[in-house]
């Protein structure tokens, strides 16, 4: 009996501790259960909290622009400005160049290439007045322009005017009127009746070692040039020399430094440019330590090429840089340049590849004159004409017979020996420099051609000429003038220096 009631206090004490155990076990799944809930309500409250304040914000900004936009006045939206490209910027001279050469006959074309005294047109044995007979010479042949001597010239008023009409004959063929004036020996104005100022010989200017000198120098003689009428001056002299008794420039160069020397050189081609007249430099590629003289036949350079690039190229590029408009080409031979006796303003080598190719000159290439020995002497002047337009020149310098050398470089290029598009380069050389002064200095095209020396700073201009000149050249007419021909050779005091560049 008392077994039995402990075995049913047994169960009993088994029951209430299973029963416990699942109470515990549902109070447990009913607080997770409650926590689940507590977290769940408070994300589910967040997210709807946060969409309630973005909704909030959202409309809060709507009825801020929407309160914005009625407090604006009414606008009008313009429809987008189309941009245009920029035009291009016209080169007016190179515009005007081409101009002047695309419907100039051939034959004229030809004609522009050469500049020759006045009286190998004309027919006059001495022409010192611009009338009928220079109008039909431009007629017939529209030359690139005349270079004049002392005997061209009476006085100022005659020589002003004689240049006034002749500049005006031919409108549409500008003209080039040059003259030799490097001061000292070879100055044709300075040894005239016309009084101006004497510059001195540049060797005394180069002694003295002040490159100012040589600027005034330019300036000075660019000046009354200037005031004359003239536009072209064959000067200064580029040349070397060390010895002036043993050479035939004589006193005319700067001086033996081949550095002062083009310094000298290049001051004096922007002085007289300055002034409005066109600079040349000469004689390529140098004549100074030439004991012969080209006026009387051959005459040899005994230099080769490292020794010109170390002493006469320098000069020369001095000059180039400056910008002179115009470089003579000498007659003298460089053979071991060269590779023979060739004159020089007949060589490719010496023109084409050196001068415009190496050291970069892309003006004016002129002979020197060509009726001098070194030439007449080996070649007809036709010949000698289109060689020297071959070797890459632009303008033959007084051929010994124009007409002849005229109608010789005519026949080259009608034949085929001479391109016309080659002849076509040298006048567009030609008319860049001649035109120059149609073009400011922004470019713009001007009225005038010509006008106030650019800086003739106390407004001295070309002094005006009231006084008549009667028509026509004096002197008997001929086929064959009488002008002493050549440049000017040895040096000399007052007396008369063979004629030439």
């Amino acid at each position: 009996m008392g077994k039995k009631i402990n075995q049913d206090y047994d169960e009993r004490r088994l029951y209430r501790r299973k029963r416990r155990i699942r109470n515990q076990i549902i109070a447990y799944i009913t607080v997770v259960i409650f926590f689940a809930a507590i977290i769940a309500g408070t994300v589910f409250g967040v997210r709807a909290l946060t969409k309630l304040l973005s909704e909030k914000r959202q409309a809060e900004e709507l009825a801020k622009q929407l309160e914005e936009m009625e407090n604006e006045e009414e606008t009008v939206i313009e429809p987008p400005v189309s941009v245009e490209p920029p035009e291009e910027e016209v080169d007016w001279l190179e515009e005007m160049v081409a101009s002047s050469i695309e419907n100039m006959p051939l034959e004229d074309k030809v004609a522009g290439l050469f500049i020759v005294a006045p009286e190998a047109v004309t027919g006059v044995s001495q022409v010192i007045q611009a009338g009928e007979a220079t109008q039909e010479a431009l007629n017939k042949y529209p030359v690139g322009g005349f270079v004049y001597f002392e005997q061209n010239i009476v006085d100022k008023e005659q020589f002003v005017q004689m240049l006034s009409n002749t500049m005006g004959m031919r409108p549409e063929y500008p003209l080039f009127l040059a003259v030799d004036e490097e001061g000292g020996s070879v100055r044709r104005v300075g040894k005239s009746s016309i009084e101006v100022t004497e510059v001195g010989d540049m060797a005394d200017i180069g002694a003295g070692g002040d490159t100012m000198k040589a600027y005034d120098a330019g300036t000075t003689i660019g000046f009354y040039l200037y005031e004359l009428g003239l536009n072209v001056d064959f000067a200064p002299v580029a040349d070397i020399v060390a010895d002036p008794s043993n050479s035939a420039i004589g006193k005319r160069s700067f001086g033996s430094d081949p550095v002062l020397a083009g310094d000298m050189a290049a001051a004096m081609v922007t002085g007289i440019q300055e002034r409005g007249v066109s600079s040349c430099l000469k004689h390529f590629p140098g004549i100074g330590s030439v004991a012969g003289d080209t006026h009387d036949g051959m005459a040899v350079l005994e230099k080769n090429l490292d020794e010109l690039r170390a002493a006469e190229f320098q000069a020369f590029r001095a000059g180039i840089e400056a910008g002179a408009h115009f470089i003579m080409v000498s007659h003298v031979s460089v053979p071991n340049v060269v590779g023979d006796n060739t004159p020089c303003s007949l060589s490719e080598e010496m023109i084409t590849n050196l001068l415009r190719g190496e050291l970069g000159y892309n003006g004016i290439v002129i002979t020197d004159a060509m009726n001098m020995t070194a030439i007449t002497e080996y070649y007809t002047a036709d010949d000698a004409a289109v060689r020297a337009l071959k070797a890459g020149a632009d303008m033959i310098l007084m051929p010994e017979n124009f007409e002849t050398a005229y109608q010789g470089v005519l026949n080259a290029v009608k034949e085929g020996v001479i391109a016309e598009e080659r002849i076509n380069e040298s006048l567009k050389r030609i008319y860049r420099v001649k035109l120059r002064d149609r073009i400011d200095a922004e470019g713009n095209v001007v009225d005038s051609v010509a006008g106030e020396s650019p800086e003739a700073a106390d407004g001295q201009g070309a002094e005006s000429n009231d006084g008549t000149v009667p028509e026509g050249e004096t002197g008997a007419e001929g086929s064959e003038g009488t002008v002493p021909e050549g440049e000017a050779g040895a040096e000399g005091g007052e007396g008369t220096v063979p004629e030439g560049a």
